[in-house]
């Protein structure tokens, strides 16, 4: 197992206690968080369980998918990626080894964020899963057609009835996150401990331009999704020709602007000199910034995992920190 070196203080937030139980106090989280959208979708089963040890092997803690995964491919129905977690959550010893996560409100089956869609897709998500709870529950979407205090007010209940542990707000805008902790605490009821959200080195305004400011504020935990840029932070997809066989490809290629071709030239840079791919450098950059507990990220194959894991052994200096920070700031 390796041993991320980086350090923070004391937290009394049960979503970032849950990630950091068992380590020696003031050790940060462990850097990478594993994303499994592509469980089920490009990846099959077995393959995907052989990601799932390695990265639990290698001291990887939390494991976050959605109920919703892959309802797009031709001939699923959703929840393909909870199944595969669940049979490797179903082998001796292996739930006490992750912090699970998962989100609702978009499977076609319970669709939005009332309190009758909620609590229809964690009992499905509970059974795919093969557990009696979940650690992290996100609401994968806000949805403006429910009352957010329904939707507040379901998730605590759940909370009550330890079918999870924590609620969570994915992909939330700061005033909505801020309104949901407000009628929480109006109302006396467990509040949103931990959030998703789009962040990454060429992707920081909508985070830091509206979101870290209620996360600083409340305390909440943060489990950046998009950590890769779709996969441009690997250096893979710098032009045209380098679209390959992935989904993501075009996506990436989004992010070929003139600044995000600098940062990456930064990111290549310290990654040579490392001697580890960017992807893991990508990763520790976000696990330096303040409150996050995992940089969400997915791999193919154990050979693309242990890239990103490489994030766990290797410490950024200051002088590494400043000159991404110079890159990738954002523009007014």
């Amino acid at each position: 197992m390796r041993a991320p070196a980086n350090t923070i203080g004391t937290t009394l937030n049960p979503a970032t206690d849950l990630v950091t139980a068992d380590l020696p106090a003031g050790t940060r989280p462990f850097p990478l968080a594993l994303g499994t959208n592509v469980f089920g979708w490009t990846v099959g089963a077995p393959t995907a369980l052989e990601v799932l040890d390695l990265f639990a092997d290698d001291g990887g803690r939390v494991v976050d998918t959605a109920d919703v995964y892959s309802a797009w491919l031709p001939g699923n129905s959703g929840g393909e990626s909870e199944a595969i977690i669940g049979r490797w959550l179903a082998r001796p010893g292996n739930r006490d080894r992750v912090v699970l996560s998962t989100k609702c409100g978009q499977h076609p089956d319970a669709p939005g964020l009332s309190r009758t869609s909620i609590r229809a897709a964690v009992e499905a998500s509970l059974r795919r899963l093969r557990t009696d709870h979940v650690d992290f529950y996100f609401t994968h979407f806000d949805d403006d057609e429910t009352p957010l205090d329904e939707t507040v007010g379901a998730l605590s209940e759940l909370v009550d009835e330890g079918k999870i542990l924590c609620a969570g707000a994915s992909n939330y805008t700061g005033a909505r996150l801020r309104q949901a902790l407000e009628i929480a605490a109006r109302d006396g009821l467990h509040p949103f401990r931990v959030v998703q959200v789009a962040y990454n080195l060429v992707r920081r305004g909508e985070y830091e331009g509206d979101v870290a400011a209620i996360v600083d504020h409340y305390g909440l935990a943060v489990l950046p999704h998009s950590s890769l840029a779709s996969g441009f932070l690997t250096g893979k997809y710098r032009h045209e020709a380098g679209r390959g066989d992935s989904p993501r490809g075009s996506r990436a290629l989004s992010y070929v602007t003139p600044q995000n071709q600098g940062t990456l030239e930064v990111v290549v840079e310290i990654a040579e000199r490392l001697e580890v791919e960017p992807g893991a450098v990508a990763v520790a950059w976000l696990a330096s910034r303040d409150n996050v507990v995992g940089a969400l990220g997915s791999a193919r194959t154990p050979r693309q995992l242990e890239g990103l894991l490489d994030a766990a052994r290797i410490e950024l200096t200051e002088g590494d920190l400043a000159s991404l920070e110079a890159a990738s700031r954002p523009v007014a």
